[in-house]
Formats: structure tokens, sequence, C-alpha cells
């Protein structure tokens, strides 16, 4: 299997220490009802249980600086969203928000069965705070609380990619300085922070099979958009960088109008507030 080869070698030889961690933490899961695993699901800690959900065109790595910090009280898991990461893609796989979701739900049930609680947290970066509220929306009873960080696609409408174009626009992202500026926008300060080892774990999942395909369907169907209302039942916060140059203009405004006082907004943060400030993120779950 291509991408677990992908993934075991990245977690001997990332410059990361704490990437090779949370890497060689994945463990494969084969999920009922869901064809094309197994799945990668990286599992780190004691205590409740907290399933944490990356961004766009990311994987479970994006937690590396975060899971320390939560992993002595909780117990995490850390799954690639479905066509993203170090996931199989099938051919003729659902790479729509629609597949991301079913995909979640049943990993949810593998992830109650396995901890053995009623219900689970449950924390989403970026598109992964979309990803988020719609599972808490599909499943109240079995999430406890939300944490968005920077939540991406909660305002708006889902805009499809016309064919052709979504596949130029996936290679067009797979380019060396794409890629690297990219990466240097996502962070509050790219000049100190960004080097050989963040432009890697940026990078290191485009070597799974199918990855330009899987991103390309999933950007002809339109993507998280409109994800917002209604807002969850569940107790929720938000945290958002001051210095986020991803999320700004008018999506930004326009979410914190949706979220309104759920939001905190971090300073010296970029469009990671678990990358930037992983600490505050862990004093804001651990409360």
């Amino acid at each position: 299997m291509a991408e677990r080869q992908v993934l075991e070698q990245a977690a001997a030889r990332l410059l990361d220490p704490q990437a090779r961690t949370i890497a060689a933490a994945v463990q494969w899961w084969d999920l009922p009802g869901l064809g094309g695993g197994p799945w990668p699901v990286a599992v780190l800690g004691q205590g409740d249980p907290v399933l944490l959900l990356h961004g766009f065109d990311s994987s479970h790595l994006e937690f590396r600086r975060l899971a320390p910090l939560l992993a002595p009280q909780a117990q995490l898991f850390i799954p690639d969203l479905y066509g993203f990461g170090f996931c199989p893609r099938p051919a003729g796989g659902n790479y729509s928000p629609d597949g991301v979701l079913n995909h979640l739900e049943a990993l949810l049930d593998a992830v109650l069965v396995r901890s053995g609680a009623e219900q689970v947290g449950l924390m989403g970066a970026s598109m992964g705070g979309s990803a988020a509220v719609e599972l808490a929306r599909r499943r109240p009873d079995q999430i406890s609380r939300l944490l968005l960080l920077a939540p991406a696609g909660l305002t708006g409408k889902p805009m499809p990619v016309p064919p052709v174009l979504n596949q130029l626009g996936a290679r067009f992202l797979a380019l060396p300085a794409i890629r690297r500026g990219l990466c240097r926008s996502a962070f509050a300060q790219p000049d100190r922070d960004v080097g050989p080892a963040e432009l890697e774990i940026a990078s290191v999942h485009l070597a799974c099979p199918n990855w330009a395909p899987a991103l390309a369907a999933f950007a002809g169907s339109g993507g998280f958009g409109g994800c917002g209302l209604p807002l969850p039942s569940q107790p929720l916060s938000v945290l958002w960088g001051a210095n986020d140059r991803i999320l700004r203009g008018a999506p930004r405004r326009e979410a914190q109008a949706l979220l309104g006082d759920c939001i905190e907004e971090l300073s010296d943060c970029g469009h990671l507030p678990h990358i930037d400030q992983p600490q505050r993120v862990a004093e804001v779950w651990l409360g």
C-alpha cells in the first residue's frame, strides 16, 4: 500500500521530531461501510477522546505541536480527511464534502467504540472547521463541544471549479515555489518560523498516489461553503490569528459576524493557531 509506505518513510526521515512522533502514532483502521481502506488515524494520549480535523490539502502532521500538549489529559484521534493527507484515494471515490463527512461519520463510530465513550470533543482547523460544524450537526448527541481554529467555509457558498481548470489548479499547487509561498503565508512570522522542516511537512503527502486527481475532484465539487448556519447546539469556541493572511477581507468579516462573541483573537498568530500558538490552544481546550 503506497500511502502507508510514504507515511512510514516520513515517520523515519522527517526533519521535525514532533512530526516524526505523530506520524509514528498512526494506526490503519478498517471502517465498516467504507471501502477503499484501511484509513490512517494518529492515536495518542490518555483521557477523554478528542477528534482533530486538519485543513485543506494538509494532513494529521498539522497537529504536531498541539498533540504533545493535549496528550497527557486527552486521548487524541487525528485522521487524515478523506481525499487528503495520506489517505488512500480509490478511483471513483466521492471527493466532495459529502465524501469527507461520510468518512468522518464512520470514523466517529469507530472512535466511540475504541474509546468506550459516549461523546467526543471535536476540534477543526481551517477547512476542518467547516467539517467539524457539519459533523456536529449530523451527530449532535455524540459531539460534546467544539473548538474551531480559523474556520474556513462557514460563509459564502460552494464554488465548483470547472473541468480542466480544476486539474490545472492541482498541478499548480504541486509546484515547489507555490507550496513554499502558501506555507509562508500561513505563518505569522514566516521569515522566523518557515524553514526546510516546515516546507517538507507541507508537501510530503504529495507523494501519495492520485493526490492530484483527488484534489481536482474536490475542487470540482465546490468544496465547503455556507456551512455555518445554523451553528451547532454544542458549546463552541473559536480562536483566530490576528495575522491571518489566508482568511481575510470579506470572508473573515462575514465569519466573525456569524460567530460573534465565540471568537478569541490571538496576537502574533497566523492562519494556524495550533502551529503559531499551540500553548494557548491547549489552554482553551483543557480549561
